[in-house]
C-alpha cells in the first residue's frame, strides 16, 4: 500500500511539473504569422492574462495595431506607464520605440493583429477623384492618416451596394465579422482596383482598411 501511494505521489508531482513546464514554454506572447510583403510583416501576437512581456531592445519599425479582442493592457517604456483600454476592432500607431513591458491587464487572452512597416513611404499618395472616402463616405470613414498610412473603417449593412470608388494604394484588409467570401479575422493584402463593392449578405460586413503608402 505504501509502495502504492509513493508511486502515486510521485506520478502526480511528475505531472504537475510537467504541466508548469507547459505553461512557462507558452510564454506570455504568442505570434502567429499572416502575411509578409516588400512593404509590410503581418503578425497575430496573442498574450496572455497578468504575464509581463518585456522587450529589452525595443521596437525597430512603426506599427498598426488593430485590436482583435476586448481588454487592458499596460505599456511601461521607461518610467512612462500607459493603461490602454480597447475594443474589438480598434486601431491605434505605434511608433518605433525603445525597450518597453507590455502586459495584458485583462482576465482572458487577447489578440493583437500588428502591421510591422518596412521600409519609409514611396512619397505623396497619389490622388484620385474615386477616393472611396469621397464618392461612397456613407460605407468608408478615415480612422486616421499619416505620412506611413491611411487607415478606414468600412460598413455595409445587410444587401447594400456601393457606389463605383478606386483604390490607388496597396491595402491590407482585415475581416471583423464573417461575410461573402472571407471569415473573422481573416486578413489579405489587396491591390490598386477600380471597381463597386456589395453585401449580399443579410448580416452587415465590418472591416479595416489599411493603406499603405
Amino acid at each position: 500500500m505504501q509502495a502504492t501511494r509513493v508511486i502515486h505521489h510521485t506520478a502526480l508531482a511528475f505531472l504537475m511539473t510537467a504541466g508548469l513546464r507547459a505553461q512557462t514554454a507558452a510564454g506570455p506572447v504568442t505570434i502567429t504569422n499572416k502575411l509578409d510583403t516588400p512593404q509590410a510583416r503581418v503578425y497575430v501576437a496573442s498574450l496572455q492574462p497578468h504575464m509581463p512581456s518585456q522587450s529589452p531592445n525595443g521596437h525597430a519599425t512603426n506599427r498598426v495595431l488593430v485590436f482583435l479582442d476586448d481588454g487592458t493592457m499596460t505599456r511601461q517604456e521607461g518610467t512612462d506607464k500607459q493603461t490602454i483600454t480597447f475594443r474589438r476592432g480598434d486601431v491605434r500607431w505605434r511608433p518605433a520605440s525603445g525597450a518597453y513591458v507590455a502586459e495584458n491587464a485583462s482576465d482572458h487572452p487577447i489578440r493583437i493583429l500588428e502591421i510591422d512597416l518596412k521600409g519609409t513611404p514611396a512619397g505623396p499618395a497619389p490622388v484620385t477623384k474615386l477616393d472611396p472616402t469621397v464618392v461612397d463616405e456613407r460605407h468608408y470613414k478615415v480612422l486616421f492618416e499619416n505620412d506611413h498610412v491611411r487607415v478606414l473603417r468600412v460598413h455595409y449593412d445587410a444587401r447594400e451596394t456601393g457606389a463605383e470608388h478606386q483604390h490607388m494604394l496597396n491595402r491590407i484588409v482585415v475581416y471583423l465579422n464573417d461575410q461573402p467570401g472571407a471569415k473573422a479575422d481573416d486578413v489579405r493584402m489587396s491591390g490598386p482596383a477600380t471597381h463597386t463593392e456589395q453585401n449580399a449578405s443579410d448580416q452587415p460586413a465590418d472591416r479595416i482598411a489599411i493603406e499603405l503608402k
